[in-house]
């Protein structure tokens, strides 16, 4: 149960940033949940494309390890 919640929350935050990164690329001065971040533009397309890798990542590790457990069973 505990690697479909992390499955969960990493396709969360693959899912906010991606569409922060998009929303930012079409309107730069709109930086969504980043805005509070000094350092303009650059800084919140970086960090917003972390966001989505962490997340892809973290959702990548949870399906795995959930895959797993289902067939350990």
């Amino acid at each position: 149960m505990k690697h479909v919640t992390v499955e969960i929350i990493g396709l969360v935050l693959l899912v906010l940033g991606a569409q922060g990164a998009i929303r930012l690329l079409v309107d730069h001065g709109n930086a969504g949940l980043f805005a509070w971040l000094p350092g303009g533009f650059a800084v919140w397309l970086a960090c917003h494309a972390a966001a989505a890798i962490a997340g892809a990542l973290l959702a990548g590790w949870g399906g795995k390890k959930a895959k797993q457990r289902g067939r350990d069973r």
